[in-house]
Order: structure tokens, then C-alpha cells, then sequence
């Protein structure tokens, strides 16, 4: 048996270099008992809580290795749900930092969430048009709700009723009543995606915003509260306020089933409101209390209303009575104008301010405090989250921005990365500047504005830094004081890639302008400083027929390697530049390469998403890898191996050994594309950059990895995704109409049916041998149908439903006398009920059609029924000796409370009398 090589797994270490993703949505949320101080956003598939007035991190919330798609915290502030792209939610405990519920029910990323008003049920909306429903507290979904033909943008619970309201991007607001579960009002007077909506004045107004520049403004009225609700539809009144612009045709409401939806609500037109900008809503949103209004689109202005509460009207209209009576008098028609006298629309909801952002909003959040001063936090595009305050009770409210977090991160995308030789510092570079981090804390230790940062490296001794630009300069900067030193016209066109010479007195780089050229370094005078300073000069240059993309040393520094526009690889003698090797054969350009470090191997990756391997000796191709999905972006050896890694555009980072020529291990983490990777010199990091804005730093573990076990891992992960993809099994006499299991089929489900019928099975078996079962059950120390319950409780909550559909009938009947003689005893009463209703709807057909089971369902029906009241009963007393404990705390905090009030006050008195007495004494 010959030896296999043993490899060393990288692990993900950390995730710095962002401020927020600009997916999801930033969030307000309770810390340390404060609210509005610190923020919740999205960072990939993280949540970072931010302290906005110090711009620190102070909170890292972990769960998941797919993206980010929504936040939500809970009215009480003590827990954050956070949707993700593959269709779960979690929720995560702000105190402890760690996920107590997970969800799993929808197919595509969720796009919205929202707590009811007393935070025991969240609804979830998603890219697969379906609604569903959680018990927050049981732990388990409710029913999903079918109706939407397009993207669910939007949805609402209502407080006093239990009805909901969602929005889509199928231009459709749907009102479900919770009750019966099913759709009982469509608004389908919307030409475009309604993006947004809002409940605002005590819930009688819905606000939504689409694609155009108007927000339609709807009255809803209440059955309850119409005077008569016989009376004909064509005497009603619609609602509408004067001033309010005239409804198109296209606009009108068009209610379906009209005589069924008239049970509940009216919805009528009440009018528009105009907004500034010109492109769709994006974000749609109010303050808890629902007295502001804020809206933006995809420009960087945020639109802030203020709707005024119904105390506010009255004064407003009875000051307009008053102008409309002297009118009136003068005119001597007090009657006729007394009856006309009513608010616009536009009057009823104002226009505050705008704000202007520094960049692109994504997404908002606010919040108001009883002083009337206004907290919003900005999202931007560009990695910065910026927090504004505006005081409402101003006569001319203006927004002043608090504080603004950027530090963590660069605007833009990074486009390359360098580590020191020491391997403490990392250099990343973009668009706009060049920061460096200390590895072992993820501080950012400098930042330098830069032009377009292409290529980059640390100078030897590692106290400067040499960059190259995207308008072929090349700037040199000293890491001590973060100053620009120099700046050269290096190339006509774009500087593609810097490599250092071995003998670390020089460098060369490789421009859009098809030029090589060859620097050294070089101590010049400095005129403001008495010490001479680094610089550098151009020795050589070689021209070339096509671009150069990129440009290699061999460690010898004997042969230099450059890759053209052409797709070849020209290898070139370093001392003559003559040229020795043309190394041809993909069908795209030359992206990235590397040479081994004994000069053996040069290895290249192309945009043909090939990574060719060939040896330097003669030019001839070892071997041709199909590495990534995209084009291969970088490429680099790992220090005194054979190994190398890649990068590129399909999200993944691979190594491989370029002796077997075998893929060893894929880094996935990245959500887009991965720019740049880089290596330290002893090969213990990789640092990454992609396009979500993110750097990721990965450690070598001392871990060994066996590729047959890589394998079989990626065989599990192929199926779990094969699992989630397949169609969900349809309950028996349940019709395809409007509901639907609020849970999925995936591949825990599946394990913990499988863990039932393993359990089930082996009671059997204890049950026929009861003379071998009693040995055993010593052994173990438990009886077989107390190891089928504890098998039981061990299964989700969240995942119960779709686990009982997957276990076959022929496990039912056992199941239930198993359900019989455990409700007997009392046990676990909540979750066999839960269980047995759920079993009874499903195979409804099939039990009641076995006689054998007729006495166990009787059986059932007397205990269940009996053992449910004596639950309720206790849980009824439970709440009664609460309630009075709670009396008894109120009426001992009272008297308490006026108790430290005497003491002050004796206190005062004291202190007053001791001061008079010093007076007298003085005088």
C-alpha cells in the first residue's frame, strides 16, 4: 500500500472589512436596557450590533453560512429575527448572543419579517410568494399562505384584529384573515410592484408605494364601525378628502368577491402624496407609534412625513372653522361655508424634511423618543452606516447627522492584497484608499486616499508600501506617518500587476500599455528633511505586442514570466530579455499565475475558468484543471510546497496539489465575487477579498484532511441541496387552495423520521422478547416506551409536522397506543396533542377505516380530554397566583416608592437647618 500525503484543513478565522450589507436592512435594537444607541445590521451571513454614538462593534451574532436577506427585533427588544437567503430564519437572544429558535419553511430568501404586538407570533415573507406564520413561543409554524404570484415585498399585522396585510411585486395588497386562515380582500388598483406599505392613523389609513413617484393613501373602514352595514353600497360614503388628486380609471379599486369581503373591512382611495423622487420605492416605513412617515428610492435623499394624530386634526380644524366663519360673516353665507370646512390630504399628512445621505440608501430604520426627537440609521451602498437626528418639536425641523461609521471598511470593492513579511500586517486596496490591518486584532491601523488601487506590496522591511493605479501611477506611501511619498507616471495604461524581484533591491511591473518595466530602489535627498528618502527609478523596459496582465519572478530571478492579452504566457531571461518559452493553450487571457518555489512549476489561470499546470524546464502542459465556474481571478503558491490556491468569480476559493493535480479543499464563505486572495509568507493565512465588500482571513488548522472524507461531505451537501429542491408532499384531503404546512422537507426532517421508526422498531422488538427486553432495559435503564418518547421530544419543534408526514402508516397504530399510555401517565401532554391532531388530520382515511384502532382512538378521546382540562386547569391557577404575586410586588413598590420620598425630604430638611445654623454661627 503506498503512502498517502497528508494535507493541513484551512478553517474561516474571521470576517472584517465591513460595515453592513447592503442586502438587508438595518435595525434599532435594546442593549444593555438602552434603545437607539446601538444597531443591528446585516454583514453576509452575520449580524454586527454596532454602537452608533462610539462606532464599535459590540456584538457579533453568528448562525448560518448563507447571506443575510432581513432584520427584525422583537417588540421587547430582547431578540432579533434574521432571515437568511436560503429561506430559514433564526432567532437570536440579544443578551446571550446566540440563536434559541430556528425556522425552516421557505424555498427562496426571505424578504420580510414582523412580530405581531405582543411578540408571540412572526410572519415571514419571501422570494417564493408564499406567507407563513410562526408560534414564536411553541417554537413551530403555524400555516403558510398561498395567494401572491410574485415576490411578497411587505407585510403587516394589524393590533386591535387578526388580520394581516401583505404587498407583492405582483402589483397586488392582499388582507388574510388569521381566523379562518384564507384571503378575503384584494387591492388590485396598482399598475406596478407595490415596494412598501405602512399602517398610519390608528390604523385607518394604509399607505403604499410602487414603482412612480406617488404614495396611494387608502381609507379602511371597519364593519363594526359603519352605522349601517345593509345599507347599499352606492350610498356609503367613499371617504375621500377634498384637495386629494382625482383617481384614474386605471386606479380605481377593483375589489374581488365584492358581497364575501364586505364582512370585515371597506377599503377605499383616500388620495396621493406626492414625493420628490422620481424612481420606485425601495423602503416604505413608520415609528411604532405611527406618527412619521419615511420613504426613500434609489438615490440618496430620505423623504420624512409626520401624520398628524386625530387631537391634531380637530385643533387644525377647528382653527380652520374659525377662519372659515369670519369668511363667512363678512360674506354673510356662515352656513354654507361651515358645512365645506374639512382638511386635504396633503394637511393631514406633511412633508418634515429631507435628508441627504452621503451615498446611495439601501435601507433605513428609525426611531422617536418621547422628547420628540427623531433617530434614523442610514444602510449605504457604499459599507458606511451613517445615524441622523431630527427634533420634531422645532418650528423648522432639521436633520443633523450623529455620527457615522467607516473605519471598518473601504467604499468600494477591494481589488488587491498584500501581506508584510513578518505576517502581522495585511494590505487591501480600492477605489478610493489603501488601509492596513493588523492580522491578529482586524483593527484598521492606517487608511490612505489612493487612486484606483489595481496591484500593491510591502517594500522590504516592511515600512513602505508601493501601489499600482488604474491610470498607470505608481504611489509610494510611508506606513509610519500615512503619508503619499511619491508618485510616478509609471505606465499609459492601467498598472495590471507589481512583482518583487527575489533579491528584494528592485521590482517590476506590467502595464495596459503592452510595456514591462523593471525598477530598483533607490535613497534620494529629501528636501524638507535632512535624511534621505525611498525612491524608486526605472532601469528597463520591454516592449511587448498586447497587454500585459500579468508579470512573475522565478525564485532564482532568472526567468521572468508574463502573460499578454494574446492568452499566452511569454517567458523571458531576466539578464538579456530574450525570450525562451511561449507557453499557449487556453482560450481565454491569462488572469493570474505563480511559480513554484523551486522553479519547477509555473501554474496559470485563465478567464476559460482552466487552471493549466506546466513545467518550466521545457514549456510542456502537466496537466489542465477545470477549476472554478467563472474566470479564475488569482492564483498563488503556498510557501515551500507544491500547493496552490485559486480564486474566482463563482464565490469560491480552492486548493490544489499541483503534483497529484487533485482539488484538496474548497473555502466557501464569499457571496460574490472573489477579487484577490493573498498568502502569508509562511503560509499559515489566506486572506481573501470579494466583491459583498467583505475580507476574510482563514487559518492553517493542525487538522488533517482526508480527501475520501472532502468527498463524502460534498456528496452529503449535493444531496441536502437535492432534498430542499424536491416538491413538498401534499396532506391527505387537504386541497391546494390558499394554506398550507408552514414547514419543509429537508434533510433533518428526514433524519429525525428516521430516528421515530428506529425507536418504534426496536420497541417492537423489546415487546416480543419482554423476557430479553427486561435485561436490556436494566442495562440501559429505561423501559423501550420511554426511550420512544425521549427520541420523540428530542425532534424540533419547528420540524414535528413535516417529520410525522414522512413516517409511513405501517409506524402510525403503534404510535398511537404508544400517545395513549403516555397521556395516561400525564406526560408531555402539549406535544402529544399537538402530535395525535396532526397524525388524525393526515391519515384521517386510514384510521378510521382500521377496526383495530377504533378502542385506541376512544381511548385517546377520554384521556386526551381529561388530561387537556387538568393542564388547563393548572395553568389557569399558574396565571392567578401570578396575577396576585404581581398585585402584591405593584403595592409594595408604592409604598416603597413614597417611603425614599419621606427620606429625601427628611434629608433635605436636615441639610438645610445644618447650613442655616452655619450662617448664624458666620454671622
Amino acid at each position: 500500500m503506498g503512502l498517502t500525503r497528508q494535507y493541513l484543513r484551512y478553517a474561516p478565522a474571521a470576517l472584517f472589512g465591513l460595515v453592513g450589507s447592503a442586502r438587508g436592512n438595518p435595525a434599532f435594537v435594546t442593549l444593555r436596557g438602552e434603545r437607539g444607541r446601538c444597531v443591528a445590521v446585516p454583514a453576509c451571513e452575520h449580524v454586527f450590533v454596532w454602537d452608533a454614538r462610539k462606532g464599535e462593534k459590540v456584538l457579533i451574532l453568528k448562525g448560518s453560512k448563507h447571506e443575510v436577506s432581513c432584520l427584525r427585533p422583537s417588540p421587547d427588544g430582547l431578540h432579533l429575527a434574521v432571515g437568511y437567503e436560503d429561506g430559514s430564519i433564526r432567532i437570536f437572544s440579544l443578551l446571550s448572543g446566540e440563536a434559541s429558535v430556528a425556522f425552516n419553511g421557505h424555498k427562496a430568501a426571505v424578504t420580510v419579517l414582523q412580530y405581531d404586538q405582543l411578540g408571540g407570533r412572526l410572519v415571514s415573507g419571501s422570494k417564493d410568494t408564499d406567507v407563513i406564520v410562526w408560534d414564536v413561543i411553541n417554537e413551530s409554524g403555524l400555516y403558510r399562505l398561498k395567494g401572491h404570484k410574485d415576490a411578497v415585498t411587505q407585510v403587516l399585522f394589524l393590533k386591535e384584529k387578526n388580520l394581516l396585510v401583505t404587498s407583492g411585486k405582483d402589483t397586488l395588497v392582499k388582507w388574510w384573515d388569521l381566523d379562518t386562515q384564507h384571503c378575503f380582500k384584494t387591492l388590485v388598483g396598482h399598475r406596478t410592484e407595490v415596494w412598501g406599505m405602512a399602517l398610519v392613523s390608528e390604523e385607518k389609513r394604509l399607505i403604499t408605494g410602487t414603482a412612480d413617484s406617488e404614495l396611494r393613501v387608502w381609507d379602511i373602514t371597519y364593519i363594526q364601525e359603519l352605522e349601517d352595514p345593509d345599507e347599499p353600497e352606492s350610498k356609503k360614503s367613499k371617504g375621500s378628502s377634498p384637495g386629494a388628486e382625482k383617481d384614474n380609471e386605471e386606479d380605481e379599486t377593483l375589489e374581488l368577491d365584492e358581497s364575501p369581503e364586505e364582512r370585515l373591512l371597506k377599503c377605499s382611495k383616500a388620495g396621493s402624496i406626492m414625493r420628490e423622487g422620481r424612481d420606485r420605492v425601495v423602503t416604505l416605513a413608520t415609528d411604532r407609534m405611527g406618527k412619521i412617515l419615511a420613504c426613500h428610492g434609489t438615490d440618496a435623499v430620505l423623504e420624512v412625513f409626520s401624520v398628524l394624530s386625530e387631537e391634531e386634526i380637530k385643533k387644525k380644524l377647528d382653527k380652520k372653522m374659525k377662519k372659515a366663519k369670519k369668511k363667512a360673516k363678512k360674506k354673510s353665507e356662515e352656513d354654507e361655508h361651515k358645512g365645506n370646512v374639512e382638511l386635504s390630504l396633503q394637511e393631514e399628512i406633511q412633508r418634515v424634511t429631507n435628508i441627504r445621505a452621503s451615498a446611495k440608501i439601501k435601507s433605513f430604520d428609525m426611531i422617536l423618543s418621547p422628547k420628540e426627537e427623531l433617530k434614523i440609521v442610514l444602510l449605504l451602498q457604499n459599507n458606511i452606516i451613517e445615524l441622523y437626528t431630527l427634533n420634531l418639536s422645532a418650528q423648522v425641523p432639521q436633520a443633523v447627522r450623529a455620527s457615522r461609521i467607516t473605519i471598518g471598511g473601504h467604499r468600494s470593492d477591494v481589488r488587491t492584497l498584500a501581506f508584510s513579511s513578518d505576517n502581522i500586517a495585511v494590505l487591501s486596496g480600492a477605489a478610493e484608499s489603501v488601509k492596513i490591518w493588523n492580522r491578529s486584532t482586524l483593527q484598521c491601523i492606517r487608511t490612505m486616499d489612493c487612486e484606483y488601487a489595481l496591484c500593491s506590496l510591502f517594500v522590504p522591511g516592511d515600512r513602505q508600501v508601493i501601489v499600482g493605479t488604474k491610470t498607470g501611477k505608481l504611489q509610494l506611501y510611508d506606513l509610519a506617518s500615512g503619508t503619499l511619498m511619491e508618485t510616478l507616471n509609471a505606465h499609459n495604461g492601467a498598472v495590471w500587476s507589481i512583482a518583487l524581484s527575489p533579491d528584494q533591491r528592485g521590482f517590476v511591473t506590467g502595464g495596459a500599455d503592452k510595456c514591462v518595466k523593471f525598477w530598483d530602489f533607490e535613497l534620494v535627498k529629501d528636501e524638507s528633511s535632512i535624511q534621505k528618502r525611498l525612491s524608486m527609478k526605472q532601469v528597463r523596459i520591454l516592449q511587448l505586442d498586447e497587454d500585459v496582465l500579468c508579470v512573475r519572478y522565478s525564485p532564482n530571478q532568472k526567468l521572468l514570466a508574463v502573460s499578454l492579452l494574446d492568452c499566452t504566457v511569454k517567458v523571458f531571461y531576466t539578464d538579456t530579455l530574450k525570450f525562451f518559452l511561449s507557453l499557449y493553450g487556453h482560450k481565454l487571457p491569462v488572469l493570474c499565475m505563480d511559480i513554484s518555489y523551486d522553479g519547477a512549476l509555473i501554474a496559470t489561470g485563465s478567464a476559460d475558468r482552466n487552471v493549466k499546470i506546466w513545467g518550466l524546464d521545457f514549456g510542456d502542459c502537466h496537466r489542465s484543471l477545470f477549476a472554478h465556474d467563472d474566470s479564475v481571478m488569482y492564483l498563488q503558491f503556498v510557501a515551500k510546497s507544491h500547493l496552490f490556491f485559486t480564486a474566482g468569480k463563482d464565490n469560491k476559493i480552492k486548493q490544489w496539489d499541483a503534483d497529484k493535480f487533485e482539488h484538496i479543499q474548497t473555502l466557501e464563505g464569499h457571496h460574490q465575487e472573489v477579487w484577490c486572495l493573498a498568502l502569508s509568507p509562511n503560509g499559515d493565512y489566506v486572506v481573501s477579498a470579494s466583491h459583498d465588500k467583505s475580507l476574510r482571513l482563514w487559518e492553517r488548522t493542525r487538522e488533517p484532511l482526508i480527501l475520501e472524507e472532502e468527498r463524502e461531505m460534498q456528496r452529503e451537501a449535493e444531496y441536502e441541496e437535492s432534498v430542499a429542491k424536491e416538491e413538498q408532499p401534499v396532506v391527505a384531503g387537504e386541497t391546494q387552495g390558499e394554506t398550507g404546512l408552514a414547514g419543509k422537507k429537508t434533510i433533518e426532517t428526514i433524519k429525525a423520521a428516521e430516528r421515530i421508526m428506529e425507536a418504534i422498531e426496536l420497541y417492537r422488538e423489546e415487546m416480543a422478547k419482554l423476557k430479553e427486553h427486561k435485561a436490556i432495559c436494566k442495562a440501559a435503564g429505561k423501559e423501550p416506551s420511554e426511550y420512544v418518547l425521549e427520541v420523540f421530544k428530542k425532534v424540533k419543534s419547528s420540524e414535528l409536522e413535516e417529520s410525522l408526514l414522512v413516517l409511513p402508516f405501517s409506524y402510525v397504530p403503534d404510535l398511537l397506543r404508544l400517545f395513549n399510555e403516555y397521556i395516561q401517565l400525564g406526560a408531555e401532554i402539549e406535544l402529544l396533542c399537538r402530535a395525535l391532531l396532526f397524525l388524525l388530520k393526515i391519515h384521517f382515511g386510514q384510521i378510521t377505516g382500521n377496526q383495530m384502532l377504533v378502542t385506541v382512538i376512544e381511548n385517546l378521546k377520554k384521556t386526551t380530554i381529561s388530561r387537556v382540562s387538568e393542564a388547563r386547569d393548572v395553568l389557569g391557577f399558574n396565571m392567578a397566583g401570578l396575577q396576585y404575586l404581581k398585585r402584591e410586588i405593584e403595592a409594595k413598590d408604592e409604598v416603597m416608592f413614597f417611603a425614599d420620598a419621606t427620606d429625601r425630604f427628611e434629608e433635605k430638611k436636615r441639610k438645610r437647618k445644618k447650613k442655616e445654623k452655619m450662617i448664624l454661627a458666620v454671622v
